[in-house]
């Protein structure tokens, strides 16, 4: 393969997080492609930030008013103990 597409995996991994993000151009992308046709560590990479992305992205789970003031009531003690 050429240099100008073949690429390292520290490279393919930061293109794989742009592209998470929509900042990746159409050339970087068809590069990671190309990388992770001959890289098993680097597609098990973009697996794992691919399923993080989404659950980062899903909506958040909804707390009832009780378990929130626990929550605020808890994180306020720990919090006194530190100032």
């Amino acid at each position: 393969m050429s240099n100008k597409i073949s690429i390292p995996c520290q490279e393919a991994n930061h293109v794989c997080d742009k592209t998470q993000y929509k900042e990746s151009t159409l050339w970087e992308k068809i590069k990671l492609n190309i990388h992770l046709l001959y890289c098993k560590a680097c597609r098990k990479y973009t697996k794992r930030n691919t399923t993080l992305t989404q659950l980062v992205t899903k909506e958040p789970v909804a707390l009832d008013p009780s378990a929130k003031q626990s929550l605020k009531s808890a994180f306020e003690k720990e919090l006194a103990k530190h100032q």
